[in-house]
């Protein structure tokens, strides 16, 4: 199996909870990337690795256009409901690979992508295709939950998540994702962190496989135990696994 058709296969299991996931599709989450995208009536805005279209959704009253594309039509179909059902009919889907996209070059405003370049086992690739569909001075916003700039606790935390995920390829550390976008060719602009702090067992559910989680939870549940925190802040509280992600957000500048 390819990377790509194991994305197919998590994410087709996945979409019913990753759509109804609240830690998703909170406005907390949500809001600095449609602010970053500093959108305009007349931007055609293209969503990378939409998902169920929560931020799609989010940007589209605000923008002339908006192209969600992403590998998985049952994630496509989510979208396409949410949209449908938020009256919103300027929202159109596409199918495809992030690093081989259908479009041509210089057709975009802004390009958004969340939630995706820890996926991707080519996201050089994936970003000089971003750069490539983005008219000069187009705007690049990228949101993605990072690693510890400590090797052995990016190492532990990547771990974890492989375990629960195996479409899952490496959460980078900021530094590393900023360079990345820098190699790309874009200038940035803004860059912002926040911590949101999880439960394992909401985190875990998203995956709906209870036979995969069972081990997991062993696993966690016995590092928070040794204070073997992966950078994550894993601990117990009250009896529960806890833990934080750390979301960084990009926003850079495609040269002129």
């Amino acid at each position: 199996m390819d990377h790509s058709q194991r994305i197919q296969e998590e994410f087709t299991r996945q979409a019913g909870h990753f759509a109804a996931a609240p830690s998703l599709s909170h406005r907390d989450q949500v809001q600095p990337l449609v602010d970053a995208v500093a959108p305009r009536p007349d931007a055609v805005v293209l969503d990378v690795a939409c998902g169920p279209g929560i931020v799609a959704a989010a940007l589209a009253p605000l923008v002339a256009e908006v192209v969600a594309f992403d590998l998985t039509p049952e994630m496509l179909a989510k979208a396409r409901e949410r949209c449908a059902a938020a009256g919103l009919d300027n929202v159109s889907f596409r199918e495809g690979s992030a690093t081989e996209m259908p479009f041509e070059d210089a057709g975009f405003d802004a390009v958004v992508t969340r939630l995706s370049i820890h996926h991707l086992d080519a996201p050089v690739q994936a970003l000089a295709e971003m750069a490539r569909v983005l008219k000069p001075g187009g705007r690049l916003v990228v949101a993605d939950v990072v690693s510890s700039e400590v090797p052995e606790e990016s190492a532990l935390h990547n771990a974890l998540e492989v375990l629960r995920d195996p479409s899952h390829v490496r959460m980078l550390p900021a530094s590393e994702l900023a360079a990345l976008i820098e190699g790309a060719g874009f200038a940035i602009e803004h860059r912002v962190t926040w911590d949101q702090w999880r439960e394992f067992e909401e985190w875990a559910r998203i995956v709906d496989d209870p036979a995969r989680v069972a081990p997991v939870r062993t696993v966690v549940r016995t590092l928070a135990g040794l204070g073997q925190h992966a950078g994550t802040g894993l601990g117990l509280a009250d009896g529960k696994v806890v833990f934080f992600h750390r979301w960084h957000l990009i926003a850079a500048r495609k040269g002129e």
